[in-house]
């Protein structure tokens, strides 16, 4: 089997060659293709999946990552799955009806990426250990996806424990706290909807 991840910024890949690895089995292939911000991923998608149409194989699986920002999470998930039917292609929300098959899992971060960070508070605290672990039993933190602004929160966070003064280098952040991420115990219910719908490919 084989994974084809497309993601809109070069952080969610250093999180996807640390965290895909603990979620599949070993000898599973993937591949990361980063794009120049969520614009420009959701430009160019169209053409994209359709060439993936004229090549893919029955055990390859197209999985779409982008930020929810401040849109409405739904109304962009149904855009990706309709970008994903009128390229030809099936999705996890709406396979195939004759074996229920399908090649795309489309896939909202809520609100950022580094919602999934606030959902591993020991991992973030591993990753820079002056951040208590006990963080994450403070009412601000227990829902990760409730957070706004999750970038500007952590980059706040990191500051007052005197962590980049001069501001939050995105890769090297994902960089130091991925590796120490614990896919099975994240609190993050869009990290959870990643996570299961890689798990039901395996099914």
């Amino acid at each position: 089997m084989h994974f084809e991840f497309l993601v809109e910024e070069p952080s969610i890949e250093c999180v996807l060659l640390n965290i895909v690895p603990k979620i599949l089995n070993p000898d599973i292939s993937f591949a990361v293709h980063v794009f120049q911000g969520k614009q420009d991923l959701l430009n160019k998608l169209p053409n994209r999946l359709r060439g993936y149409r004229g090549w893919i194989q029955n055990d390859s699986i197209i999985v779409i990552l982008i930020d929810k920002d401040r849109e409405d999470c739904h109304i962009l998930k149904k855009h990706l799955d309709d970008i994903s039917k009128s390229s030809g292609l099936f999705t996890k929300t709406a396979p195939d009806e004759r074996n229920s098959k399908f090649q795309v899992i489309n896939r909202i971060l809520i609100e950022e990426l580094e919602s999934w960070f606030f959902g591993d508070i020991d991992a973030l605290s591993s990753a820079f250990p002056r951040i208590p672990k006990h963080l994450g039993t403070k009412s601000s933190y227990l829902y990760p996806d409730s957070i706004q602004n999750t970038a500007s929160v952590l980059e706040g966070l990191l500051k007052r424990h005197g962590y980049y003064p001069a501001g939050m280098p995105k890769i090297e952040v994902a960089n130091m706290i991925s590796p120490f991420m614990v896919p099975e115990q994240n609190r993050s219910t869009s990290f959870q909807a990643f996570r299961t719908g890689l798990l039901a490919c395996m099914e």
